[in-house]
């Protein structure tokens, strides 16, 4: 696999319970980890992959670090209880860009989730930039190339600008442009997003676009009126739904640990009610968690609150 590394097995470590009982266990011995990139047919794991990349953060002049976070949450996650569906992660390892070489790591990602979703695996992918989505997206589109594929982003940004190379704020013009080549429909909604983070031209190309927006105000003050019901729209309308979460979505407060922090942002207990009947539908076919940086992050707050937010919509994915 090009551009693969193994994780170094000392990650996965925690507090070893297991003398208490034989279910007293934490997700570093419940995670399958052969240190290989074997997909294996099996329709219920889940594929961990990392994605350490910032090139294109770099390159849409935001602070780099984000490629130190897939490594940075596992460890985060390691030590957190394992409860039903944790015991379906398969770690299957990072993907790692070389320097300005942002294309060919979208393209091994993609290549990467392509091969887990053709093993009827579902794919949780931890970021990296927001070029993640790029990579990631576009693979779960070819996984179904007849089918309605809904993708939702939970973002302070748009990320649908128009620029001579691909970045961290491009990667949904990216996918309406891979939808366009295919002639398929490009279904994207973003929610979380601010207006003081987004240009009118940004906002403009998103009502080219039809792209579905709802600010953080109305989530803040209208999550039963208007996100919920949305959400539901989107599980009725389509047969597989991709949803990828930018960190910078959270208050500032909550996630110091990311290249653009939220003046206001979306509470992680909000952000809980609007994930959970997506992982409950049976639709949800990949996520991905992106933008992470520990660089910045305060004592670990960041990286526990990021992978709380992992650790839940894995506990609570169903198909």
């Amino acid at each position: 696999m090009n551009l693969w590394h193994p994780v170094d097995r000392a990650l996965w470590q925690g507090r070893d319970d297991s003398a208490e009982a034989p279910n007293a266990l934490r997700l570093f011995q419940t995670i399958h980890n052969r240190g290989e990139f074997t997909p294996q047919r099996h329709n219920g794991n889940i594929a961990l992959l990392g994605f350490e990349c910032d090139e294109g953060v770099k390159r849409n002049q935001g602070r780099p670090g984000a490629a130190q976070g897939p490594d940075t949450l596992r460890k985060a996650l390691a030590n957190m209880a394992s409860h039903a569906g944790h015991d379906r992660l398969v770690e299957m390892g990072n993907i790692r860009a070389e320097p300005d070489q942002l294309e060919a790591a979208q393209q091994a990602l993609h290549d990467a989730a392509l091969a887990c979703q053709q093993a009827q695996m579902r794919t949780l992918v931890l970021g990296g930039g927001h070029e993640t989505a790029f990579g990631h997206g576009s693979a779960i589109l070819d996984a179904f190339p007849d089918e309605r594929v809904g993708i939702i982003n939970l973002d302070a940004h748009l990320d649908l600008r128009h620029a001579p190379r691909a970045s961290s704020g491009t990667p949904f013009r990216q996918l309406a442009l891979h939808c366009d080549a295919q002639q398929r429909g490009f279904h994207y909604s973003c929610i979380g997003a601010s207006m003081a983070a987004n240009t009118a031209a940004l906002w403009d190309e998103a009502a080219r676009r039809h792209v579905t927006v709802i600010e953080d105000l109305d989530v803040l003050n209208a999550l039963e009126a208007r996100v919920l019901p949305e959400i539901a729209r989107s599980i009725d309308s389509y047969d597989r739904i991709y949803l990828t979460i930018d960190l910078d979505v959270l208050p500032a407060a909550e996630m110091p640990a990311v290249s653009a922090p939220a003046a206001l942002g979306v509470p992680l207990a909000l952000l809980l009610r609007i994930v959970e009947p997506l992982c409950r539908s049976g639709k949800l076919q990949a996520v991905d968690l992106v933008e992470f940086n520990p660089a910045f992050d305060r004592d670990g707050q960041g990286a526990k609150v990021a992978a709380r937010l992992a650790w839940q919509i894995t506990h609570w994915w169903q198909w």
